[in-house]
């Protein structure tokens, strides 16, 4: 970073900003409840006390080097080591809850990441500020990160799972260099070792060009590089730091000014503030967002380094033509790879998987318009009683701004996630559809129905939107529409599946379960509709687009993944 930007400036703005949410009684930080529905079994509060949220506070209070500031620090730390569960003999070994609020026996299930993601800003805490602990504190906070360091080793998860396999490399390559434990040290070596040789064979990280995902590992491997004494651990992050770098700025849109899809873990569909801000520091304000005096700034930036390398800077900022075609996932078990298209203009950014579920951290088929120097986007999504199905597959292939795709579906996937609600191929609806949301800026966007095709019109850009094929079982609608609706600030183009009282769907009982589409944006309006052809299980699409034949394969029938 430049002397010019002062984090230590921001860094107290945000300390003090939090003044009033930080409780004395329970002495942690108060924040407002929000939950990705799973894990805590809160459903609604206005207000709870984050283990994470507070430690990273008093990490911040820490490096503020403010007398005033360090009582309250120890007492949260003091409060946290108090939290953990320390039985070796517990499965929650080393682990925290989410929130004071809860124990780790009332969370559906624990979050065993919570030992990577507490242990890394202890580490920190005593690296940069132990000699500054009372001794009864440092040796308890001690014991702390020794018990989340053998909960890491003992769950040892792989390089697959990036975010945490980075964190857990952090908490325990730098306890054994804070407590001489070779044990520790050597552990977290060659957890690193395994991470860059699984990415360098896909250049990309498991998380494939996720906002999410990939802004983590650049703070937690920016931590690493700046943290360790290990001049090969330091080497071998900041080629990963490179890497994630690269790709970052290959896939920001300069018009949009958003990072463009498609994304594979994505909480948001718009660049979030934090997310701004972060881009702005580390282009030290070649992107700029906001002034540096009203930055959103996040105390657990401070002193960790990241910085995006100059040589990348310039593609932040040109709005150009790239053409991005990535293998992110090998094929495996039987099944092609898995492909990611990005195509970009000065005027939009359309990005879509070959084949993945529609769940909610998935932006699968993405787009991104400059509306009038605003950000419009459209996003497809599968929706069961309005939340995401993760039970929906997508498949498609895109040709610059052409895109030939099917929906089809799983008997043994998830419902809302992957993992962690099992549908076993039957679920309950009173509404369940699939539609083309649209949002950011919707000044001057207008949608317009006709049959089974919409026309979404964005500034001087036409989506046009045609559904070539529609079934779903026997006993449903067969007579499809697309509609339009307003609502919450985004406009939507739907199809419905079902709506009305709530119905059992069982996808095993259906002989036929598929969907078939063309989007095109700014393509031509009598362009030909796609050769459909269907054998007893398998649905064929062809059409020409772009100078070159679209071609794709779904199940006909839901089938097991």
């Amino acid at each position: 970073m430049t002397s010019t930007i002062d984090q230590r400036g921001m860094l107290l703005r945000a300390i003090e900003a939090k003044e009033t949410s930080y409780n004395p009684e329970v002495r942690m930080l108060r924040s407002p409840f929000s939950s990705p529905g799973y894990h805590t079994t809160i459903k609604q509060a206005d207000s709870i006390h984050s283990t994470y949220k507070s430690l990273v506070y008093a990490l911040g209070l820490l490096d503020t080097e403010e007398e005033r500031y360090a009582q309250r620090a120890f007492d949260i730390i003091g409060q946290l080591a108090s939290m953990q569960d320390k039985d070796p003999s517990s499965a929650t070994f080393g682990i925290w809850s989410w929130f004071y609020e809860e124990s780790l026996e009332q969370m559906s299930p624990p979050d065993w990441n919570w030992a990577d993601f507490c242990g890394k800003v202890l580490v920190l805490s005593v690296l940069r500020h132990g000699h500054r602990f009372p001794s009864s504190l440092l040796e308890e906070v001690r014991e702390t990160i020794g018990n989340a360091c053998d909960a890491i080793i003992r769950r040892n998860v792989g390089p697959e799972y990036t975010n945490i396999a980075i964190m857990g490399t952090l908490v325990t390559l730098i306890a054994g260099e804070l407590y001489d434990r070779e044990d520790y040290g050597s552990y977290g070596m060659q957890r690193l070792e395994r991470i860059v040789a699984f990415t360098r064979d896909r250049q990309t990280f498991q998380e494939y060009n996720s906002p999410t995902y990939t802004y983590v590992a650049l703070l937690e491997l920016s931590k690493l590089s700046t943290s360790t004494r290990n001049p090969e651990a330091k080497k071998l992050a900041n080629e990963l730091i490179d890497m994630a770098w690269g790709s970052v700025a290959q896939h920001f849109h300069a018009s949009t000014r958003n990072w463009a899809g498609p994304h594979s873990r994505s909480y948001r569909t718009m660049l979030s503030d934090e997310h701004k801000a972060f881009l702005q520091l580390a282009t030290e304000g070649a992107l700029s967002f906001f002034s540096w005096e009203e930055l959103p700034y996040d105390e657990g930036w401070y002193r960790v380094g990241f910085s995006c390398p100059e040589r990348f800077r310039e593609q932040f900022l040109t709005a150009e033509i790239r053409n991005i075609r990535e293998c992110y996932e090998p094929a495996s078990d039987g099944e092609p790879d898995k492909w990611a298209v990005t195509y970009m203009t000065e005027t939009y950014a359309l990005g879509s998987f070959s084949r993945e579920i529609l769940w909610n951290q998935r932006r699968a088929l993405l787009l991104y318009a400059d509306n009038g120097g605003e950000p419009t986007y459209a996003h497809f999504r599968c929706l069961h009683d309005g939340y995401d199905f993760c039970s929906a597959v997508i498949h498609s292939v895109q040709e610059a701004g052409e895109v030939l795709f099917g929906v089809s579906f799983l008997t043994n996937g998830g419902d809302t996630h992957p993992n962690l609600d099992w549908t076993e191929g039957v679920i309950e609806a009173s509404d369940f559809r699939l539609r083309l949301e649209l949002g950011g800026c919707l000044d001057g966007v207008e949608a317009d129905v006709q049959g089974d095709r919409a026309t979404v019109r964005i500034g001087g850009l036409t989506l046009r939107l045609d559904c070539g094929h529609a079934v779903f079982g026997e006993g449903l609608p067969r007579e499809w529409s697309i509609e339009s609706d307003e609502e919450d600030g985004r406009l939507f183009v739907d199809l419905p599946i079902y709506a009305g009282q709530p119905k059992r769907i069982d996808l095993r009982a259906l002989d036929q379960a598929a969907f078939l589409f063309t989007l095109s944006v700014d393509g031509e309006d009598n362009a030909e509709a796609p050769q459909i052809s269907a054998s007893a299980d398998r649905l064929e699409a062809r059409v020409r687009r772009g100078g070159r034949e679209l071609a794709v394969t779904l199940p006909l029938r839901p089938v097991e993944r």
